[in-house]
């Protein structure tokens, strides 16, 4: 498919040095939405939060590059001590904890729901709906990956695994995936209806 334009380009500034500032702000506010939205936890040691939608409707709204920058911003502000990581934690501990896995996929999951809006996938129900159960089995991969990891070195048995860290999370993430289903392609339809966007018909 042909790339086409994610939300954050269509006023994306023509001069150079303007457009690499848009993109910073871009990354720091993708950054900051993510750390506010991780807040909101419930659960542990391994919460339900706003976490992954804020990761996945950033990858889709600032594209694959500054998608994935902006999960590795929120990263970088964790590790460095804010407390932005569910329940106000921070460091490098939280790395190595049962939560590791989806910090890393947060990155994977944000490029390629980025790398799928940039071609069109945001535009319509049925693709936004695919776009956002890839970046969460990339999520979720990784997290259940390095889950299965620890119990392993713990010496228990992994049987245990999907019901800590998958199961208990798949109603919140269907919810999370009707509402981006609803407000992407919306937003694209008010997009294309205010003249904003010369976009063909999908």
């Amino acid at each position: 498919m042909i790339a086409q334009l994610t939300v954050a380009d269509l006023v994306r500034p023509g001069e150079k040095r303007v457009a690499w500032l848009y993109d910073g702000a871009l990354v720091l506010g993708g950054s900051l939405l993510i750390a506010l939205c991780t807040q909101i936890a419930v659960g542990f040691p391994v919460p339900w939060t706003g976490q992954t939608f804020a990761v996945l409707m950033v990858g889709a709204l600032l594209g694959s590059r500054r998608g994935a920058l902006s999960v590795l911003a929120y990263l970088l502000q964790g590790l460095a001590g804010l407390p932005v990581f569910s329940h106000g934690r921070a460091g490098l501990a939280v790395f190595f904890g049962p939560t590791g896995g989806y910090l890393i996929g947060f990155v994977l999951a944000a490029y390629i729901v980025g790398c799928l809006a940039e071609r069109g996938w945001d535009r319509r129900p049925a693709t936004t709906v695919l776009a956002m159960v890839l970046g969460n089995a990339v999520l979720y991969g990784c997290g259940l990956l390095w889950l299965a990891c620890l119990v392993h070195l713990l010496g228990r048995p992994l049987g245990g695994v999907l019901t800590i860290g998958l199961y208990p999370f798949l109603p919140g993430e269907i919810v999370k995936i009707v509402l981006a289903t609803a407000l992407l392609p919306a937003g694209w339809t008010l997009i294309r209806h205010f003249g904003f966007a010369k976009t063909p018909p999908m």
